[in-house]
């Protein structure tokens, strides 16, 4: 009996662990984006790590898949520049897998700019565990103007 209480109890510690690290990478990507939203880089700093990388695979209308990165400091330049643009980037939904100190969040979306619908994709968030913080390692996200529902 002794046994099976000490699987149980291991089990449901195991659990509730993991849990808490989702719900630490979910505010982590959520400080990150109410940082975008009041352009406010410094906010945006706390949640990287300071080894972060910025993706965009993107399909040209001619069908070819292309890679675009971004540097930290270009992306900081257009989140400074977009003051007065009303940025809305609503995630639809998370999905994270977690391996020891490593982790992935799945987050489709959708943004709009000035209440206009720009485009949609997925986000992919790239998290590593540093110390007892959750940070994003890099994001890599798809675009499209089509099939967004």
């Amino acid at each position: 009996m002794k046994f099976c209480f000490l699987i149980l109890f291991s089990f449901f510690s195991v659990c509730a662990k993991a849990q808490q690290d989702e719900e630490e990478i979910k505010n982590a990507i959520n400080t990150f984006f109410d940082g975008m939203e009041s352009n406010d880089t410094a906010k945006i700093r706390t949640t990287l790590d300071n080894t972060c990388f910025l993706k965009t695979i993107y399909v040209t209308p001619k069908g070819e898949t292309l890679l675009a990165e971004d540097s930290i400091e270009d992306f900081f330049t257009e989140v400074i520049k977009a003051k007065g643009i009303e940025a809305d980037e609503q995630l639809l939904s998370f999905e994270i897998k977690i391996d020891g100190a490593m982790a992935i969040a799945w987050a489709p979306y959708k943004i709009f700019f000035n209440k206009k619908f720009s485009h949609c994709g997925v986000n992919v968030f790239t998290m590593i565990k540093r110390g007892s913080a959750w940070k994003i390692l890099g994001i890599t996200d798809t675009r499209r103007k089509q099939d967004c529902n």
